[in-house]
């Protein structure tokens, strides 16, 4: 076990090792700290920590799942031939993972003490990061060729025709394969009319209602009742996943990341809370951590945006790739 100071994931990026081994070392110590500390929350960790690294592993349930879904690609060739889209299949990576369990207990800490002075139990805690719903991802992105466009047609308005219209249909498909859509809790008033009365509560509409910096997409989630787990599918078009993946100043948005941090230690100052002080420190280290300076097998970083990632320790694990390009790509609808 590393040193008495508070046990982290960074003190297991350096030395060479696999990420499954990464997890079972950072498991086995952060159990043995909790149960001698009887810290309920780490023991919740340590349970997370297992999942993601049976997530990671890619196991059959994932084969099946993702053959799931590629029959909606199917169906979305045939139904909409002249758009290109892709499919993608994403593993939250393992330190995107650390760092949202950590900000769970961070903000709903944060939240509860400056609206009434008062610290959340450890059964409160236990339940908030407990079912994390976006650990598996798919994201479909769609764009319409230029050249498809009949004269006068705004390609945006065409998209979001296509991309609201691809939303209503997915929830009752996706139903028919075994996969519950889930409740989004999302206020009615921010969604679009352009998603059926049917469907509208299951989706998070970030397209009509962006997030901060101009984040855009639909969201949805789904429960596989064969795999037993969550799984959130996103929808976007091309510009929208331009705008989130490059189109973001990242140095600004790492300021007002670092503001907002800033902000909950000097709401809570150090010693108030355990959990708080303990989540918010992890936090801190993997959000100020030189990924170049990081030694895990099948990882590379020239710095913190030049990364080659084969182990799914920053970018995560892809599931699947699938790209459909228009049936008319190459001109024969000419």
């Amino acid at each position: 076990m590393p040193s008495s100071h508070l046990i982290t994931l960074n003190d297991y990026l350096y030395d060479g090792n696999t990420i499954f081994r990464i997890l079972k070392s950072y498991h086995n110590d952060l159990r043995a700290h909790a149960l001698a500390a009887h810290n309920p929350i780490d023991m919740a960790h340590c349970n997370f920590l297992l999942e993601i690294s049976e997530l990671l592993r890619h196991n059959d349930f994932l084969t099946a799942q993702s053959q799931k879904f590629r029959e909606f690609y199917k169906y979305m060739t045939r139904q909409y031939p002249s758009l290109a889209f892709t499919f993608k299949g994403r593993i939250k990576s393992l330190i995107r993972a650390e760092e949202k369990f950590n900000g769970y207990i961070v903000n709903t800490i944060y939240n509860q003490y400056t609206k009434d002075g008062s610290f959340p139990s450890e059964s409160f805690l236990k339940e908030r990061v407990s079912h994390f719903r976006d650990l598996i991802a798919y994201r479909i992105v769609i764009a319409v060729p230029k050249c498809h466009l009949k004269p006068g047609e705004d390609r945006t308005e065409v998209e979001l025709n296509y991309l609201y219209d691809i939303a209503n249909k997915l929830s009752a498909f996706m139903e028919a394969r075994g996969f519950n859509a889930e409740l989004s809790g999302f206020d009615e008033s921010k969604i679009s009319s352009r998603l059926d009365p049917e469907v509208r509560p299951y989706y998070r509409d970030y397209v009509k209602t962006p997030r901060p910096l101009g984040y855009q997409s639909l969201h949805i989630t789904f429960f596989d009742t064969s795999a037993r787990c969550y799984i959130e599918v996103q929808l976007r078009t091309k510009d929208m996943d331009d705008a989130a993946e490059i189109g973001r100043a990242k140095h600004s948005h790492y300021e007002a990341q670092q503001e907002q941090h800033r902000l909950r230690r000097e709401a809570i100052p150090e010693g108030t809370n355990l959990y708080f002080d303990e989540a918010y420190e992890r936090v801190r280290v993997l959000q100020n951590l030189d990924l170049s300076k990081v030694d895990v097998n099948l990882f590379a970083a020239i710095d913190n945006h030049l990364i080659n990632d084969g182990c799914g320790l920053f970018r995560g694990r892809l599931i699947l790739p699938y790209e459909h390009l228009s049936q008319y790509q190459n001109d024969l609808i000419d």
